[in-house]
């Protein structure tokens, strides 16, 4: 009994208490991932738009992209990033004769990182869901005279969300899970938390338990609302018939 109690007073609110940080670490995680999938969305897209071109050279940009960072270790990504960008910003300050170590900060590092890589993931499921569109509905509104950018905002755009939803749902698994490995830029998030508890508790188990509920909670609540944006946009916005929205597009194999 007294060593439940201790766990309780270990993981909660109280003076020596670790539940307010690793609240923060589980918010960190929620912040830098949301950055990584906006990050990877922008990427995503200028890449799946590259492999549609009908320029060749445009595709193979588009094709070398997805094929290096979803044949690179995450890990060695976010080093890359991490590392390569520090030293970036520190020549351009050299350069304008500001003295000292210039490094790039860890979130912007961490959401880059991870954002590069889901954006490789991200640009297949883009490019499947425009694929998906029945080819009629774009040469039905090009033969009336309706303007490219108008085909797209009112025609493309709404559909490719509608068939991008199920896979966007896999990559922002991918990107939650992939973000624990920034904590070896430091950066204060769920495992890096949980690894600074357990070497100042010994409580190993018992802080990386917590980190797993923790993970396990944002998979939970987020999947729940990924799921609900999906239903909604279904809805909202009209498919062709026979048209419907797959669930694998841009799953990690």
């Amino acid at each position: 009994m007294e060593r439940i109690t201790g766990l309780i007073a270990l993981l909660g609110f109280g003076p020596e208490g670790w539940g307010g940080l690793l609240l923060g670490a589980a918010l960190m995680t929620l912040a830098v991932s949301v950055a990584a999938l906006l990050v990877g969305a922008l990427l995503g897209a200028a890449a799946a738009a590259a492999k549609l071109s009908g320029y060749r050279w445009l595709r193979g940009l588009g094709g070398a992209y997805t094929t290096v960072f979803r044949g690179l270790p995450e890990l060695l990504v976010i080093y890359m990033v991490y590392f390569g960008g520090s030293a970036l910003v520190t020549s351009v300050a050299e350069f304008f004769r500001i003295p000292g170590y210039a490094g790039l900060p860890v979130f912007a590092a961490g959401a880059i990182a991870v954002g590069v890589i889901s954006g490789a993931y991200q640009a297949e499921v883009f490019r499947s869901a425009y694929l998906a569109i029945a080819p009629g509905e774009l040469e039905a509104a090009r033969s009336v005279g309706m303007p490219l950018l108008m085909r797209w905002r009112r025609i493309a755009v709404p559909q490719v969300l509608v068939f991008a939803m199920p896979g966007i749902g896999n990559v922002w698994q991918l990107t939650l899970k992939d973000s624990a490995l920034i904590s070896v830029t430091g950066l204060a998030e769920i495992m890096q938390t949980a690894q600074t508890g357990a070497g100042s508790t010994r409580q190993y188990l018992v802080f990386y338990m917590a980190g797993a509920a923790l993970y396990l909670a944002l998979t939970a609540l987020s999947g729940g609302v990924l799921v609900r944006a999906e239903r909604r946009l279904a809805r909202r916005i009209p498919l062709a018939a026979g048209a419907h929205p797959g669930s694998s597009m841009g799953s990690k194999s």
